[in-house]
């Protein structure tokens, strides 16, 4: 118990930032968002065992059906002083305004949290009700190093098959059963409940058929007309951009985009697909994962870990030469290459050079992964004067 703990507590993990704001003496509302069956509710149990100073009420709105049930339970935090936790609050009909009312007719702001994977409903109604009344906290997928603090023998060729979500590790053992779980109780679950049932998607045949093609395409850069052409349903490239936009708010995929000045150029670029579990690119394609497939699962993998500290992560190409990733920090950018088994032009770094000449350049291999995993942004700032 200790250990797993001790690994929650790492530098900015969910449950280190969430006891360092509840800790203040008057915190916002604070939201916990992130994928299903990522540690969320974990989290809260393991704030309640470890910080038993913190009085804390703590709720399922699962299978509720009215708002009152939200006035009921803040009215009884209040009374008995505790911190209000309510788990799914997104399944309550007209939650944000409910929330909206009592936080502002409460003079004395109650400390609250809120838990929710379905990340669509929930942002839609912090946006409409909650501005300027809440902060934010994410819980990402599972990476390499807190995969392998739960199954010890986990390397990292097999993290990249196999990691994300730390319920389908039991099952590593047995592929088939793996691959069903992966099917039916995350992507059907994801797909059919948290998007089809909250957006307007007027084919859910061709969202799904856009999901498999998204997830064949780790980090590629591929353009909307590419996209479409793969389709076997009529489509359009504002409809694919609306379903990535759907896919990166429920937590499966991030496109960035090309690194430019021009910030109409950047937008207008073609993506590149970062996948945001290693699972998804593999689940559907257990008997067919090349080394060059699986070179850029990894490239995806290092994506997946830089989104995760830098809100501007791009890629650069011009012709047939790219560099990976580009970030910028203090100022400075940073051109990241991969190092993998898929093939690359050795002139794409000169080429970025040229046109960026105070540059840095940083390689990722599977050999410093786990240093670069660890602490990212020490890593890149390594590199800085």
């Amino acid at each position: 118990m200790a250990k797993r703990l001790k690994q929650e507590r790492s530098v900015d993990s969910p449950l280190a930032t969430l006891e360092k704001r509840l800790s203040e003496k008057s915190p916002l509302i604070q939201f916990l968002l992130g994928p299903r069956q990522v540690g969320k509710t974990t989290t809260i149990k393991n704030l309640i065992h470890d910080r038993q100073d913190l009085s804390i009420l703590f709720v399922s709105a699962d299978g509720v059906s009215h708002a009152k049930f939200i006035d009921e339970q803040w009215q009884k935090a209040r009374l008995e002083k505790k911190v209000l936790i309510i788990d799914e609050i997104q399944k309550i009909p007209n939650w944000s305004e409910t929330v909206k009312k009592n936080w502002d007719s409460d003079g004395q702001k109650i400390k609250c949290v809120f838990l929710g994977s379905s990340s669509l409903d929930l942002q839609a109604g912090i946006q409409e009700s909650l501005t300027g009344r809440f902060e934010m906290i994410h819980a990402y997928h599972w990476g390499f190093a807190k995969s392998k603090s739960l199954r010890s023998k986990m390397v990292l060729d097999k993290f990249l098959i196999f990691g994300g979500y730390p319920g389908s590790y039991t099952f590593i053992n047995d592929p088939l059963r793996w691959q069903n779980y992966l099917m039916s109780s995350i992507v059907e679950t994801v797909i059919g409940k948290d998007i089809l049932t909250q957006a307007k998607v007027s084919s859910p045949g061709l969202f799904r058929q856009t999901f498999y093609i998204l997830s064949n395409l780790p980090a590629q850069v591929m353009s909307y007309n590419k996209i479409l052409g793969q389709l076997q349903d009529r489509g359009n490239i504002d409809i694919i951009k609306y379903y990535i936009d759907l896919f990166e708010s429920a937590f499966l995929f991030k496109p960035i985009h090309k690194f430019s000045n021009n910030e109409i150029r950047k937008k207008q670029s073609s993506p590149k697909i970062i996948c945001l579990a290693p699972a998804l690119n593999t689940f559907h394609r257990m008997d067919n994962l090349p080394a060059e497939y699986m070179g850029r699962v990894f490239e995806s993998v290092v994506g997946a870990t830089l989104v995760k500290s830098w809100n501007k992560v791009n890629y650069w190409a011009e012709g047939d030469y790219e560099v990976d990733f580009v970030v910028e920090h203090r100022g400075q950018i940073i051109a990241i290459e991969v190092k993998s088994s898929r093939v690359k032009r050795a002139t794409s770094l000169d080429k970025f050079l040229k046109k960026f000449p105070k540059a840095k350049t940083l390689f990722i291999t599977k050999e410093n992964f786990a240093s670069f995993e660890s602490d990212p942004l020490h890593f890149v700032e390594s590199l800085l004067p």
